[in-house]
């Protein structure tokens, strides 16, 4: 059975119940969210890209 969800929604509930539980500052949240943001128009966004198909290939069980 495969569940396919967009990779938005598992961001939003990851998000939601990460600062629900952590209660972590707004200013860190902002941070983290820009920095995210600026770095993926970077020389590293390849690497970042390459990782996280990489990632989601070993979850799904894909990768040889």
């Amino acid at each position: 059975m495969d569940v396919e969800l967009p990779l938005i929604v598992v961001v939003a509930i990851f998000g939601y119940f990460g600062i629900k539980l952590f209660r972590p500052p707004t200013w860190l949240i902002v941070a983290l969210l820009l920095g995210g943001f600026l770095l993926a128009h970077t020389f590293l966004a390849p690497a970042i890209e390459s990782g996280t198909e990489t990632g989601v290939g070993v979850v799904n069980g894909t990768t040889k």
